[in-house]
């Protein structure tokens, strides 16, 4: 391993240089082919977004492709009822995403918002989403910081994994002026593959000798904050009764359905999913919402 010289530790301006170029030169190497970087299509990157928030990218991939086919723009997603979209998300869970994402095509029929303000002020988008769909569609210098983003630049900056406000912080002052598409997609990827959090791969990253975590010793794991097992979670049985009414257009009854899930809690669940306008009752059947 090279000695970080001391113009790499103690110049700012040649150290954000050195970063820029190892990032965006490995990239061109090592770039990931994603269905939803081949397209500007602001309504596509909001739907890749989104569907990308606290999902794998192999799992969202088929999602993304099979969604755009069935409601291939804002006014389609839009005049569409919650229950066909909701059949259209499937089993990609936390479906809160898709009924916030069909409220945002019904403000916006007409064309998303350019601004990053304008964005972040509809159903479920958020300063993270708003700051990517800015950035990978309109080319906008915008600053903004996943956990692989957070992850990489907080241990090359810091010296350990860094939360995404500031990695958010850390973005600003190493982002690439005119070049924010390719430079963030190059750190996701880079956080995904190599500079992952719990066995980084250090001899493989092209920042290894910029990063200060590295030059500390080695790189330790980054611990995630712990969820409650998905197996006796509330988000399972939830999904398990969505999974239900997807492939019942007529409605169950909670009887029926309560079998069906064999779960204590679904009448509980129904009653939650109901308020969140995730179900509706048809009489004594309980069913998508039309």
């Amino acid at each position: 391993m090279r000695v970080l010289c001391v113009a790499e530790l103690y110049s700012p301006a040649r150290r954000r240089t050195a970063i820029q170029r190892s990032v965006l030169s490995w990239y061109e190497r090592f770039a990931r082919d994603l269905p939803w970087r081949r397209t500007r299509d602001p309504y596509a990157v909001l739907v890749s977004e989104v569907m990308l928030q606290q999902t794998q990218v192999s799992r969202v991939i088929p999602a993304y492709v099979t969604f755009l086919e069935r409601f291939p723009t804002l006014a389609r997603l839009a005049d569409a009822t919650l229950g066909d979209v909701l059949r259209a998300w499937g089993g990609l869970g936390y479906p809160r995403r898709a009924r916030d994402l069909r409220r945002c095509a019904q403000l916006a029929r007409d064309g998303l918002p350019r601004g990053r303000a304008a964005l972040d002020a509809l159903p479920g988008i958020g300063r993270y989403t708003a700051g990517a769909v800015c950035c990978f569609s309109h080319g906008q210098d915008e600053a903004f910081a996943d956990t692989n983003i957070a992850r990489v630049l907080g241990r090359v900056v810091l010296g350990a994994a860094a939360e995404p406000r500031t990695g958010e912080a850390l973005d600003a002052e190493l982002l690439p002026s005119g070049d924010s598409a390719r430079w963030h997609h190059a750190l996701m990827d880079l956080g995904a593959t190599v500079c992952i959090a719990r066995a980084p791969r250090c001899p493989e990253c092209p920042l290894s000798t910029l990063c200060l975590a590295r030059a500390r010793g080695p790189v330790t794991a980054t611990v995630a904050r712990r969820q409650a097992a998905f197996a006796t979670s509330d988000r399972r049985v939830r999904g398990q009764i969505l999974r239900v009414l997807r492939n019942e257009p007529a409605g169950v009854t909670l009887a029926a359905l309560s079998r069906t899930v064999a779960d204590e809690r679904v009448p509980r669940l129904v009653e939650m999913l109901a308020a969140e306008g995730l179900a509706e009752r048809a009489g004594r059947r309980l069913r998508l919402p039309g």
